[in-house]
């Protein structure tokens, strides 16, 4: 095997990534060693490479963290996953294990958790080394490239959904058809959810319909009164995985009594802040919950709905040597689904 690897890596906040020769990373004890099949490309990778949160990603880095491949070595003491295992591995790389927050089934929130393509070198590249207590095993006959978006996009939505403790029957409004939402429509009718999708863009909303969206509203078409025209009372959840500052104060009023926003999407800069009124939210018991990524159990019972078919992201397969043309497309609202790059 060639002690090199292909790799974009990102030297300098804001700056393109650069494709290059680096050397194979070496599995530690615990660790695996994954030869990368494929890698979803993710809005939260653009964050990094443009240092749009206040802790700034290590420098040099790999960016990426929907990551499908197999088990190609084992660090010491690491048995399982077995060498050739198909496995993925999300955006939590690792957590402390023994705070309040792990031992509480809320390691996503661990003050010491690390993060894929972010604090630890991702999956822009041929291999990686992971933690083998933190990948998820992956069934041999699922399509690799289709569920690499699950590793993010599946995991994240699912909890969003969790989190919002809507019953089946009852209606959740998904904010924003893209990378995440159009998964996110999949997993609430899955899980016998009613949906309402919104959107800036008629192409995403029609997705959403053909995936078993009832109410379909464009979002620059006063969506807060057109929603409860639609859908008398309200929704139960909403999901907002847009990104635009405005979708997370309409979500609060797009309630009904007693109903809960999940709030996803990363707008970042100076943009996150809301405006909500208190009275509302107090009188109506409205809830404002974060959702983020999802736990080693989410991870697992994400995947299964995706290796059942009952989920499927939308891809479009491109060449990692394109990974600056494709933020470029990112930037400007073009992508359609969940670009995937193929490694192997």
């Amino acid at each position: 095997m060639s002690q090199t690897m292909k790799a974009a890596v990102l030297h300098a906040v804001g700056e393109p990534l650069r494709i290059e020769q680096v050397a194979i990373p070496q599995p530690g004890p615990g660790e695996i060693l994954i030869r990368i099949v494929a890698c979803g490309v993710c809005h939260s990778d653009l964050h990094a490479i443009d240092g749009d949160w206040s802790a700034l990603p290590t420098l040099p880095l790999i960016p990426g963290h929907e990551i499908t491949g197999h088990v190609a070595a084992h660090g010491e003491g690491v048995s399982q996953p077995a060498i050739g295992t198909a496995v993925g591995m999300p955006w939590m790389y690792s957590a402390c294990g023994t705070c309040e927050f792990c031992l509480g089934g809320m390691e996503t929130i661990c003050e010491h958790r690390e993060s894929t393509g972010y604090s630890k070198q991702g999956g822009y590249a041929e291999y990686m080394v992971a933690p083998a207590a933190f990948v998820a095993t992956i069934e041999p006959d699922v399509d690799l490239y289709a569920l690499a978006p699950i590793l993010c996009a599946g995991v994240t939505t699912y909890r969003g959904l969790m989190r919002s403790r809507a019953r089946p029957g009852q209606w959740v409004a998904v904010m924003g058809i893209g990378g995440l939402g159009h998964v996110a429509v999949q997993y609430a009718i899955a899980m016998g959810l009613r949906v309402a999708a919104i959107d800036v863009a008629d192409d995403k909303l029609e997705l959403a319909r053909s995936y078993g969206a009832e109410c379909l509203i464009n979002a620059l078409d006063n969506p807060v009164e057109t929603l409860r025209q639609q859908i008398p009372g309200g929704v139960h959840a909403v999901l907002v995985t847009a990104t635009a500052n405005a979708a997370f104060e309409q979500s609060v009023k797009m309630l009904r009594p007693g109903g809960t926003a999940v709030f996803i999407g990363l707008p970042g800069g100076d943009a996150d802040t809301v405006r909500a009124s208190i009275s509302s939210i107090s009188g109506w018991e409205l809830s404002i919950t974060g959702s983020n990524i999802g736990t080693r159990h989410d991870l697992n019972e994400a995947v299964l709905f995706a290796a059942r078919g009952l989920v499927k992201a939308q891809i479009n397969l491109e060449r990692l040597d394109d990974i600056n043309d494709i933020f470029a497309r990112m930037r400007t609202g073009q992508l359609v689904g969940r670009t995937v790059l193929q490694i192997a």
